[in-house]
């Protein structure tokens, strides 16, 4: 029997002419943008695509003019595929820009799949996140594809292998600083409150990923100064999850911080632009000494460990 490991994600421009496309499919999820009324939500979603495209197309270009994410996602692809072998057919597929899954599935078709195991790379569940993907690619399968058997999972922030990949990045940004003169800023992307209080498990989810990593760097002699959990990338004048990123900055008396994107698996345009270039211009107009920036585990080895375990709990 043959299968496939299908990992998905939200996606970003592949190039300049992409972001209008990458807004607009956003904006049109009703995951994202809640209102009951189809028409509402296709207006509301045309207004905020019009008022953010221009903003966002500069943002790209200072960042080479498209997203990271398919890059280094190819390059996990890869490696989970060596590591799987060719009885597993390993690809991706993003939900709001190319490669969609309506692609993703016609390659599938092609081939002798009866099972599908799909991995949302979010650690942590949201609606707006793990439930939109899985969704798009599920309704998608139904309508294009054959008759494989599809498997799904939720989240996997709990993952040892996962979490080591994250150990193992702060590691590699604090080489040679001292843990103890450093605070360190969990920063996960923000979240409206009223997604939250419909019962959205992502908030909880977040906090109790800190608490597991925070366990392991005390294991791992990783004593940093103190450790804060905030919340980035908030649009619009709608109340969301906080303290936010910027809040926090402020309010630190510590000047030397390290930032790790919590609920990033790979990096995009919320960690190279809005982490790396506008925080950390934030950070020096507030006279911080050190402002590090990790990366994300992108195509580490211990996630490639934690991708393979969770395709093997699967089967």
């Amino acid at each position: 029997m043959k299968e496939a490991v299908i990992l998905l994600n939200m996606g970003g421009p592949n190039n300049i002419n992409e972001v209008e496309i990458f807004l607009k499919n956003m904006f049109r999820d009703k995951n994202i943008l809640t209102m009951k009324s189809n028409l509402l939500r296709k207006f509301v979603g045309s207004m905020i695509t019009f008022s953010r495209a221009e903003k966002s197309q500069d943002i790209y270009r200072q960042i080479g003019s498209k997203s990271p994410i398919v890059g280094h996602t190819k390059k996990l692809v890869k490696k989970l595929q060596d590591r799987l072998g060719d009885t597993v057919l390993v690809c991706f597929a993003m939900r709001y820009a190319p490669p969609f899954a309506s692609e993703i599935i016609e390659k599938i078709n092609k081939e002798d799949i009866e099972k599908i195991c799909l991995i949302p790379l979010y650690p942590q569940y949201s609606t707006t996140t793990t439930k939109s993907s899985l969704e798009e690619f599920i309704e998608q399968y139904h309508h294009l594809g054959k008759d494989a058997v599809l498997a799904e999972v939720k989240h996997f922030f709990q993952n040892k292998s996962y979490n080591m990949s994250i150990i193992e990045k702060i590691k590699e940004q604090m080489l040679d600083a001292r843990y103890k003169e450093y605070d360190i800023i969990f920063s996960a992307h923000g979240l409206p409150q009223k997604i939250v209080d419909a019962r959205d498990f992502y908030e909880n989810h977040i906090k109790k990923h800190v608490e597991i990593l925070s366990k392991m760097l005390e294991i791992k002699n990783m004593n940093f100064n103190k450790i804060h959990l905030a919340y980035q990338s908030k649009v619009g004048p709608m109340k969301w999850l906080g303290p936010s990123l910027g809040e926090t900055l402020k309010t630190l008396k510590n000047k030397k911080v390290v930032i790790f994107p919590i609920a990033f698996t790979i990096d995009n345009s919320e960690t190279d632009f809005e982490l790396d270039i506008e925080y950390r211009e934030f950070a020096k107009e507030l006279k911080y000494e050190e402002y590090k920036v990790c990366r994300c585990p992108n195509d580490s080895e211990y996630f490639v460990d934690a991708l393979e375990e969770i395709y093997k709990k699967m089967r």
